[in-house]
């Protein structure tokens, strides 16, 4: 028995993902709302969560040039980061919009995603990814987090 030929993925441009990123995006088509989908990483480690984030994300960005994030809201992490065959900055701000990360491909194109905690119970963060990659949905990072919170 020969063994099927193994082609890589046309447009693939980081390494695959160890685990599938819990995320969510808005379809293609004209930019609606504020944030073009969701993601819950499995913790608060920037470096450890965003390889696998930025593998799936390049499929859509192309090359990731660059991740915006808040800095208070993860582990301090380095400013620049080897992936693949290109190392990706990463920029902590005070001021980045609370809840958000912002991915940038070398082209210019980005996409802005709602981050969900990792704490967050896995019914809420399954109801707020939903909601926040729902098409047309312009719900403000508030109402989007607030919306399931059942306080």
């Amino acid at each position: 028995m020969t063994q099927p030929e193994v082609r890589p993925s046309v447009g693939w441009k980081e390494p695959p993902p160890q685990t599938t990123p819990r995320l969510r995006l808005k379809p293609k088509g004209p930019q609606s709302g504020r944030v073009d989908g969701a993601w819950w990483p499995h913790s608060d480690d920037l470096e450890a969560e965003v390889p696998d984030l930025l593998a799936v994300l390049s499929v859509r960005l192309g090359v990731i040039s660059y991740v915006l994030y808040k800095m208070t809201e993860w582990v301090k992490a380095r400013s620049k980061m080897p992936i693949g065959d290109h190392v990706v900055r990463l920029a902590g701000y005070h001021r980045q919009p609370g809840n958000t990360v912002e991915v940038q491909g070398l082209g210019g194109s980005k996409l802005v995603l709602l981050v969900v905690p990792a704490t967050t119970d896995p019914e809420r963060a399954h109801a707020i990814l939903m909601a926040a990659a729902a098409p047309g949905n312009a719900s403000t990072i508030d109402e989007l987090l607030a919306a399931t919170d059942d306080r």
